[in-house]
């Protein structure tokens, strides 16, 4: 079975596949040509065909019927095959010259199984892009192309497809070497000078990008040639002007195309021809009365020419490209005037309408009348109130008028009209002086002379520039020198001692800085001027200048020195070790701000401030600062100052204290005594009964004489621990006195029955009712005290 079917195909088709061949033409658009294996062309029935590499199908036009390839079938029993190789050449050559044929052939080598036929699908594509197809049962395809062009260059490839199987080949690179003659047209046959050729040059079986030359061909002369790069084109147009000179002219051109790192070249075209016709003749110039002249004569120029057509024409005169005359729309231009030595060198007469211009030329010699008048003074530098005489005279020449004039910047001033003049001059005399001399209307000057009137210099005056004579050590010392009369350049000199250190040139003043100076330099400093007047030299005063020693290492102390005591003198020390006088001390106490207490200048290294009387807001921090003329405040370190109580104040505070411990010991004493004394009276009235009490004498074995105190063997270390009890006026008709009950009897009784625990209704007779509070002893210490009130 065929691996080409045909569905519901017409008797008049051919059976066979199609044979595509895809050719790209000039401006990039594809012309797809289809043949069967046979040769035939099936186009009109095979319909559009597209075709790329991964994709190949076939559209029909409406109403004809789609034929397909297919390659399925192949797969039956014993029907095996595979693709060895594909390649792909080139005939004759992988080089191919311009319009000769071109075959490139593709094949497929191909193992089969058994003796079967097989359909092959042939794509051939040219820079990616498909050129040709065919469906064939050979194992190869031809690609004919009858005439190569320098477009059909390029890196090729084919694939071949069979029993959906495919297989390319290798690319293969193929020059088509040479191009296509070029065609070159003139806009115009024939021009005028001035104008311009407008050309184009066309390459027309060649694709863009392209290169175009186009050249210009003058008789005994180098062509002038223009290049133009077309990317989107294969034609380019330029313009030549056509130049003075220009008769008949000669036009080619030529194109180049870049290959793989090289340039293709084309013949040159064809040899165009252009004539140039003048649109005015060269212009003429004459020289009256002749080209060689006398200063103070008359010269007369005149240029002229003869045009085609008299419109935009202009004629112009020029001296050193310096235009003298021109008019416009005439054919004749004049041009008069008295010669002068400057009169001399070439002329040039121009004539110009549109891009055409000539020119013609003459040379004009002036021969001079009378030289240049020379000046000449009797000084060129001269003191003030001096006389000057000023002398104008012309080699081998008397008759001639001279004027002597002083140069201004408003403009020259005449002094006389004579070839001498003389004048008592003074300052303002000092200038450039030129003389004049005429002879028939010619008029020259002298070259300028310079007069320099000097006026006497005055006594210099030094000084400080900073004002003060002194200077900090460490520091230049710039002194200044002026002299407030003296005609400049001044020279002035500047001595230390008598060395002298520079030498400066100025106007009215000069400057010198000394960067050397001691701090036992002695030595005065003086300056002296002068300038061109014979008067000589002029010498300053001598200044003495005082070196200034800045501060250095400020201390503070104290007498006395840390705690003082409030009330007393305190003296405060501030002192430098090296400075020059006189020096301005501060003294400062640091607090939320420093505070200046004290300030004042000596002329000493140290100076004392004496605070009369310390008081406790003078406790601080205190330190000091320094300063003199060098402007430099140097700070010494601080030191802390205490005010404490005065020793009559401690002793006041001491009696004081002491008064009020022993008024508070005798006043206790007093209280103790006196209540004392009131216990002893009850205790000597009571009954035997109530001493007889054994319980109440076990436990006041011991007793001390004042009653407020109490030991014994159990109490040695013991704390005690107080409960309040209330005694009060007794109740009769109880039988005992409970811890917190009144007694109406003595305090010492009171607390006896209450240790005793004895019945109330013991007591022999009643006593005055008395308000005691009982402090309850507990023992926690070694002593027990009961606290009444």
């Amino acid at each position: 079975m065929s691996s080409c079917t045909q569905l519901a195909q017409p008797s008049s088709w051919s059976s066979t596949c199609l044979l595509v061949n895809r050719k790209t033409d000039f401006f990039g658009e594809s012309q797809v040509h289809t043949a069967t294996a046979e040769g035939k062309d099936l186009a009109g029935a095979s319909g559009l065909f597209h075709k790329t590499r991964e994709n190949m199908e076939l559209d029909s036009p409406p109403g004809r019927p789609a034929v397909s390839c297919k390659g399925s079938e192949l797969y039956t029993q014993g029907r095996v095959f595979t693709f060895n190789t594909v390649e792909i050449n080139v005939q004759p050559s992988v080089k191919v010259k311009n319009g000769a044929p071109m075959s490139i052939i593709c094949h497929a080598d191909i193992s089969k199984s058994a003796d079967f036929q097989l359909k092959h699908n042939f794509t051939i594509f040219k820079d990616g892009k498909l050129v040709f197809m065919a469906v064939s049962d050979k194992d190869d395809a031809r690609y004919e192309v009858p005439m190569a062009r320098s477009s059909d260059t390029g890196e090729y490839e084919c694939t071949v497809e069979a029993g959906g199987k495919t297989k390319s080949s290798n690319s293969l690179h193929v020059w088509v070497t040479g191009m296509t003659k070029p065609i070159l047209t003139a806009e115009k046959k024939e021009v005028l000078e001035g104008e311009v050729v407008k050309l184009r040059c066309e390459l027309p079986e060649e694709v863009p990008p392209l290169y175009f030359y186009f050249r210009k061909i003058k008789m005994n002369s180098t062509p002038k040639e223009k290049y133009v790069f077309e990317a989107y084109k294969n034609y380019s147009e330029v313009e030549f002007s056509v130049e003075e000179g220009d008769n008949i002219l000669q036009f080619d051109c030529f194109g180049k195309r870049h290959v793989q790192r090289e340039f293709d070249s084309s013949e040159h075209s064809n040899k165009t021809l252009v004539t140039v016709r003048e649109p005015f003749i060269k212009p003429t110039l004459s020289v009256k009365p002749s080209r060689n002249i006398t200063e103070g004569d008359r010269i007369q120029l005149e240029c002229s020419t003869v045009v085609a057509r008299m419109r935009d024409i202009e004629i112009i005169l020029q001296k050193n490209k310096t235009i003298l005359n021109s008019v416009r729309d005439e054919k004749v231009l004049k041009y008069s005037a008295v010669a002068t030595l400057e009169d001399s060198g070439e002329y040039l007469c121009k004539v110009e309408q549109g891009r055409a211009s000539k020119s013609t030329k003459v040379n004009v010699v002036v021969s001079e009348l009378f030289p240049k008048p020379t000046l000449a003074a009797s000084m060129n530098k001269l003191d003030e109130n001096r006389e000057l005489t000023l002398s104008c005279s012309i080699s081998g020449f008397q008759r001639a008028k001279f004027s002597v004039l002083r140069r201004n910047s408003n403009g020259d001033v005449l002094l006389e009209t004579s070839r001498n003049l003389t004048m008592r001059v003074s300052v303002n005399d000092t200038g450039s002086y030129i003389c004049k001399a005429e002879v028939k209307g010619i008029v020259k000057e002298s070259k300028p002379i310079r007069i320099n009137v000097y006026a006497p210099v005055s006594k210099p005056t030094l000084s400080v520039v900073s004002g003060l004579p002194e200077v900090v050590l460490g520091k230049p010392l710039q002194l200044i020198c002026r002299s407030a009369r003296g005609t400049p350049p001044i020279t002035f000199k500047f001595y230390k001692g008598n060395v002298t250190k520079e030498t400066v040139t100025n106007d009215t003043y000069a400057t010198f800085l000394d960067e050397n100076v001691g701090q036992n330099d002695k030595k005065g400093y003086k300056c002296d001027a002068r300038n061109n007047h014979s008067s000589g030299v002029k010498t300053s005063n001598i200044l003495n200048v005082t070196v200034v020693v800045p501060i250095r290492n400020a201390s503070l102390g104290s007498i006395p020195y840390g705690e003082v005591e409030e009330g007393s003198e305190t003296a405060f020390l501030c002192s430098v070790k090296e400075g020059s006088w006189p020096i301005h001390f501060r003294i400062f106490r640091k607090a939320d701000r420093d505070v200046l207490v004290f300030e004042q200048s000596e002329h000493a290294d140290r100076v004392m401030w004496r605070k009369g009387t310390m008081s406790r807001q003078d406790t601080g921090t205190y330190y000091c600062m320094a300063s003199n003329r060098a402007n430099v405040d140097v700070k010494s370190h601080p030191i802390t100052i205490s005010v404490i109580l005065a020793s009559w104040q401690k002793g006041v505070i001491v009696a004081f204290v002491l008064i009020s411990i022993a008024g508070a010991v005798t006043l206790a004493l007093w209280w103790f005594l006196c209540k004392k004394k009131k216990a002893k009276g009850p205790s000597m009235e009571m009954s035997g009964p109530a001493l007889a009490t054994n319980s109440t004498s076990e436990k006041l074995a011991r007793q001390h004489n004042d009653g407020d105190y109490y030991s014994g063997p159990d109490l040695e270390s013991a704390e005690v621990e107080y409960t309040e009890v209330e005694v009060s006026t007794l109740d009769p008709h109880k039988a005992l006195l409970p811890l917190g009950s009144s007694c109406g009897l003595a305090l010492s009784t009171c607390m006896r029955l209450y240790r005793a625990g004895l019945p109330a209704g013991t007591l022999s007779r009643r006593q005055p009712a008395v308000n005691l509070h009982v402090i309850e002893p507990k023992f926690t210490g070694s002593h027990l005290k009961l606290a009444t009130g």
